[in-house]
Order: structure tokens, then sequence, then C-alpha cells
């Protein structure tokens, strides 16, 4: 195996000068924008019916997008900025059955990450336009990509795949 300098880019690739703080710190890359003002009204899951919602990319990253609208269904990452972060178990129900954080799919964790599968809408510039999020209006946005099962890998073969 060959190590490549993380610095070289490859024809085609374009590379922005971000502004990231050191260490191991999430930098995220825009907003969400959800009907969804406070966690009562927020659904407990995203539903692929649901209302459409708009994630808003700065717009240092808007040319990243190019080729997402070749896909139907994107997971999107975000960042869980208004919930708590000190729970092991939990009682989702509030009915006292307890349940360890990282058997629940709930935004109560150590790391307040969320991952919604959610179905592609339509491209307005440096915003998608999407049905299936969870989460509340100005969600810190973490990262976008194309759903697991329908990307194919557009780099070459590597011995790697194959293990």
């Amino acid at each position: 195996m060959t190590d490549s300098n993380p610095t070289d880019l490859r024809e085609g690739e374009i590379a922005i000068d971000p502004i990231l703080p050191d260490g191991d710190t999430v930098y995220f890359i825009g907003m969400i924008r959800t009907p969804f003002t406070t966690r009562d009204l927020c659904p407990r899951q995203g539903k692929l019916t649901g209302p459409e919602c708009r994630i808003e990319l700065h717009p240092d990253w808007a040319p990243a997008l190019k080729g997402i609208t070749s896909f139907e269904f994107l997971d999107v990452l975000y960042w869980l900025h208004r919930s708590r972060r000190d729970l092991v178990l939990q009682s989702p129900r509030g009915d006292g059955v307890t349940t360890g954080t990282f058997a629940l799919r709930s935004p109560v964790r150590p790391n307040p990450i969320g991952l919604s599968r959610v179905r592609l809408i339509r491209q307005e510039g440096p915003a998608l336009i999407v049905k299936g999020l969870d989460c509340l209006d100005k969600t810190p946005l973490i990262d976008i990509k194309p759903e697991r099962c329908a990307y194919t890998p557009q780099a070459p073969h590597k011995d790697a795949d194959h293990n």
C-alpha cells in the first residue's frame, strides 16, 4: 500500500482553505431548517412523507454538492445542539423501563450526532430540499453523504475492497 500526501489533489479536485479549529473538533458546514421549533413538535423519527426541510450549506461548500442530484436518498449527519449529553441509561417512554443510550436513537448521547436518511426533492443553489428529517430548526449540519446502499465507489479498485 502506498500512502499519499493528503495535500495532493487529483485532476479536477478542488479544495478550500476553511478556518478549522485545532484538535478533535467538529466543523459545521451549514444549517438545517425545519418546521420543528421545539422538541415536542419534532417527530421521533423522520418520515419520508414528512414536511419539506431545507439543508443550507455555507457558500464555501456549495461546489461540494456537484453530482448530489443523481441520488434519490441521502444520509445527513447533524449536531443535536440542544440535547443533554450525560445519560447512560434512559427511559424514553417515561415508564421507568430503562435502556442503554447506545441501544436507542435518542438525541441524548455523549456526542449528540443525529443521522437521518432523507429523500432529496431538489437542489436550490447551495441548499437541498429534503423530506425525512427529525431535528429542530437551526440544527448545525455536520455532513451529507449519498445513501450507502445506492452508492457505488467511483474510485479505482484496490486490494482491500475484496477482504
